[in-house]
């Protein structure tokens, strides 16, 4: 259930954008609102250049590398022709990486996904000083495949062990032999870390390429889980046709056992593997690894299982001597996102903290002494861009108040400068020496905007895409817009919009969806650009609410974390207020309140509808979590700490106990192969309502899972919502 409040955009990184062809104006559809035709086009995928001079672009439907200049745009070399295809068998690649002096591409395709975003994949290497494209492996299906520092090594996965492949003579070194399916992994985080600390890979090479580090994960105690699979329609599986099949793996539940972590190192011209001395327990998490700018200092990140006290440890890994040069606590919790956003340089790290009571960045030395607070204030950091060596400045993203988002700089004796701050959610990817940087902007009436502009001046080098066709469709009148609202709640201001019919009549009385996410850190009204299934439901004549009561971001700790060891209180209060408050306005029916969500916003309808003074005639709600006894140990402990410490709160927040108070229509929609929200959870929902003999709807997606996508399923996903809400909302 990620919930990413802080992008981990940082310099060098790549900016992956999607490219979108869009028609000409017509009417607005449902497949308009719930498929690729209406977003915006991007920009393809751009990576800096070492010299500042230039990015490289995947293009041509991601057949070519491509050579840009980022002053005048033009195309300065084909750095990897298309004709490669042909040569490595593939139609089409998947994606990239430089090394560092860019002699060589690491390239991969035939992506075969493992959780959500993690994959295996036939990789590459292309020498660009011989043009000579050469497979990693014969077999291919390697993982994280990282290259050195110097180019002339790979290390990746294969079967949960790690190899190292010599480039310059081909030969390959099996690093580690233990590595078993369901029992232990290296380098590649269990299911689990990639869910909530949002890393695929823990490989971390010193900066001259002597030390590869990575983390074990020992996952033979974790408790297995079973998912049923079957034939299904959508790529379906012939060997399942007459017996169904299962996808068994390892999900630790709150409360019970998690994998055990260790720091390993291997030694290149040592041929040596040890295991670093960080001193853990076996209730540790280890959310990231890296080095800094120096050879002796394996930078490790370690988290007790609580998840409130959080320390960092410099690491020798010729010795395995660890110091622990940081330290932080909290009264709650402390945000897994600071375990992927702190950054590493020569000398020091800038680490973001919410020890203030907002988040704010801080640079520290490498021996942990606080150099110096870089930003202040209640306005919360959401990003880290880097630091700009020769001008003594830093680069990041921050709000302006809780809508906006806008990009600024601070140097060393705390001066800030505007960078871009354009009303509506700025954001940048800078180039490797800070003169140049991608700015992308929208707000709620201008369709996101790529333009690349100069960094001192702020004016418009070129303008990359303005979008300006798709506006002509999708800002003309007939589309219906989001007004930006407020309301008063417990002596909380709560930001909402509402989204209206483009015929709106005062005089009338409407139908009315509330639609929410509700989770910890979340946030749904954002002063950005969107089209979604809301647009389309308001012009068939719904009035589209949508409130971030408590609980949610970009409103400082004390808001967000008000919630903690009782998730679902405080935010079906402020749901139920908002639904209150939307039954007030005159031109609202209040007999006709509907609430829709997915996910926690899913299992927050479920909550919603049973509270005391729930208005709601009908809820939707996809793959909601029914009790936080089903959901995993970093997610559900984080908020809720164990269930053995908090038997009170995770009762007390589970739909599963609150079932004899449910009001309204329910429809209860699905994947049977959801291996983050477990069909359990639906399941044993579905089994309390026949015992409290109760009707409902319900949609199975066979073999989906969380997302429910793909095979063209979303368009009659949301027809099913809102025939639903046409049948239990709108009167005959």
């Amino acid at each position: 259930m990620k919930l990413y409040k802080f992008s981990r955009t940082i310099v060098g990184a790549a900016l992956l954008l999607v490219t979108i062809s869009v028609a000409q104006a017509q009417p607005l559809t449902l497949k308009d609102c719930v498929t690729a035709t209406a977003r915006p086009k991007g920009i393809g995928r751009v990576q800096p250049a070492a010299n500042g001079e230039w990015y490289y672009q995947l293009t041509d439907q991601s057949k070519a590398i491509k050579q840009f200049s980022y002053k005048e745009g033009k195309m300065l070399l084909e750095v990897l022709p298309a004709s490669a295809l042909e040569q490595a068998g593939v139609s089409s690649w998947n994606g990239y990486k430089m090394s560092a002096d860019e002699r060589k591409i690491l390239l991969w395709a035939e992506s075969e996904p493992i959780y959500r975003n993690s994959f295996s994949a036939r990789y590459f290497v292309y020498d660009r000083s011989t043009s000579v494209l050469t497979p990693l492996t014969a077999d291919g299906g390697e993982e994280i495949a990282t290259l050195s520092p110097d180019g002339e090594r790979v290390a990746f996965v294969r079967n949960n062990n790690v190899y190292i492949k010599n480039l310059p003579d081909g030969t390959t070194t099996q690093v580690t032999t233990d590595g078993k399916k369901n029992s232990v992994i290296n380098a590649v985080p269990d299911w689990v870390y990639q869910e909530e600390f949002g890393i695929l890979n823990s490989f971390a090479w010193s900066p001259d390429g002597a030390n590869l580090s990575f983390i074990r994960w020992d996952e033979s105690e974790v408790p297995m889980y079973s998912m049923t699979l079957y034939e299904g329609d959508c790529n379906p599986n012939e060997s399942y046709a007459l017996y169904p099949g299962s996808y068994d793996y390892k999900y630790p539940v709150a409360g019970e056992k998690n994998a055990e972590v260790t720091v390993l190192n291997y030694n290149l011209p040592a041929q040596s593997l040890t295991k670093m001395d960080v001193p853990i327990t076996a209730e540790d998490y280890v959310p990231h690894i890296a080095y800094a700018g120096v050879n002796d200092a394996l930078m490790v990140m370690a988290l007790n299982r609580t998840q409130n006290d959080m320390h960092i440890y410099r690491v020798n890994p010729t010795s395995g001597a660890a110091r622990d040069i940081y330290h932080e606590t909290s009264s709650t919790w402390i945000d897994s996102e600071m375990s992927r956003t702190v950054v590493y340089y020569d000398d020091s790290f800038v680490i973001p903290s919410e020890k203030s009571g907002f988040c704010q960045l801080y640079q520290y030395d490498l021996d942990g002494s606080l150099l110096r607070q870089l930003t202040t204030g209640e306005q919360p950091v959401t990003a880290f861009y880097g630091f700009d060596k020769k001008k003594k400045r830093f680069y990041y993203q921050a709000t302006d108040g809780p809508l906006n988002r806008v990009v600024k700089a601070v140097d060393l004796k705390g001066k800030v400068t505007d960078v871009a701050v354009d009303k509506g959610t700025n954001s940048a990817a800078f180039n490797s020496t800070f003169t140049y940087f991608i700015h992308t902007f929208s707000n709620v009436d201008t369709p996101t905007q790529y333009r690349i502009k100069n960094v001192l001046s702020g004016k418009t080098v070129r303008e990359l895409q303005l979008n300006e066709e798709y506006a002509q469709r999708f800002t003309s009148p007939d589309v219906p817009r989001r007004e930006f609202v407020t309301f008063e709640n417990d002596g909380y201001i709560l930001n909402g919009f509402i989204i209206k019919p483009t015929d709106f009549d005062s005089s009338k009385k409407y139908p009315v969806i509330m639609t929410q996410y509700s989770g910890p850190g979340s946030q749904q009204v954002r002063n950005n650009w969107s089209i979604d299934w809301q647009t389309y439901f308001a012009s068939q004549g719904y009035v589209i609410a949508c409130f971030d009561g408590r609980g949610t971001g970009a409103r400082g700790k004390e808001f967000e974390s008000v919630t903690y060891l009782n998730l679902g209180h405080y935010e079906t209060i402020d749901q139920v207020a908002a639904a209150r408050h939307m039954a007030q306005m005159p031109w609202v029916d209040a007999s006709r309140i509907g609430i829709w969500g997915w996910s926690f916003g899913g299992y927050e309808v479920l909550m919603a509808l049973s509270h005391d003074d729930a208005p709601y005639a009908a809820g939707v709600s996809i793959a909601p979590v029914t009790s936080w006894r089903f959901y995993d140990t970093i997610y559900a402990e984080r908020f809720m700490r164990t269930p053995q410490e908090n038997p009170d709160g995770y009762r007390e927040s589970a739909p599963l106990n609150r079932l004899d108070k449910l009001k309204g229509d329910l429809l209860l929609m699905f994947g049977s192969a959801d291996d983050n929200v477990h069909i359990i959870n639906a399941m044993q929902y579905i089994a309390r309502l026949h015992g409290e003999k109760r009707q409902f709807d319900m949609m199975v997606y066979p073999n989906m899972n969380h997302s429910i996508n793909g095979c063209g399923v979303r368009e009659p996903l949301y027809q099913k919502v809102l025939n639903f809400f046409d049948r239990t909302l709108k009167k005959n």
